[in-house]
């Protein structure tokens, strides 16, 4: 098996995806994956109308024939009509995972009063995480690395922490990270001596 993390990326937004306006989401993610990945990682990207069966279609894509470790979605998750990011991960996902949303919408809140209306989830499938993200770029960065104080202490943490042993725990390869960014947790059982 490979140590190399294989992360799908699916920015859902009618008007980005039919060139109304330039997606952001893809480009903020890829640069967070840049700073905060210690490990070997790629890249798969897709940028699709917020169409439930595209959706649907593009998470079996990447899960099923790419092969991604780490699915994660930006976009469609509020409660307006064209919102169905969150039914289209449940409707192809094996098992919920409700913690990821729940903390999601807890950063977030640090920020927004509005966090309440996202709709959020994460879900796995096979071997993969799919995780449902907000789809500005600045939310991204705080839902995945969490809120920290003035001095750089972890107030509250963000989700890619639970990440890596996710990952551990479903099959997937060993990830790591660069602490100043996002600090990976494991129990000590699960930890691998670095070289």
């Amino acid at each position: 098996m490979s140590d190399e993390l294989k992360i799908g990326l699916v920015s859902i937004s009618d008007r980005a995806s039919s060139g109304v306006y330039e997606d952001k989401g893809l480009p903020a993610l890829h640069e967070w994956f840049a700073r905060a990945l210690a490990s070997p990682w790629t890249m798969e990207s897709r940028l699709i109308p917020d169409e439930q069966a595209t959706i649907e279609e593009t998470l079996i894509e990447l899960c099923d024939v790419a092969g991604c470790h780490l699915v994660l979605t930006t976009g469609g998750t509020g409660p307006a009509p064209r919102d169905v990011t969150p039914e289209a991960t449940m409707a192809v996902a094996d098992k919920l995972m409700p913690g990821f949303g729940e903390q999601m919408r807890q950063i977030s809140l640090a920020f927004v009063p509005t966090a309440i209306l996202s709709r959020q989830v994460g879900a796995i499938r096979g071997t993969s995480l799919i995780l449902n993200l907000p789809g500005q770029p600045k939310a991204i960065a705080e839902t995945l690395e969490g809120l920290k104080d003035a001095d750089g202490t972890q107030k509250v943490p963000g989700i890619f922490a639970a990440v890596p042993y996710c990952l551990d725990l479903i099959g997937g390869p060993y990830v790591e990270t660069h602490d100043a960014v996002v600090k990976a947790f494991r129990p000590k059982s699960a930890l691998r001596a670095k070289g």
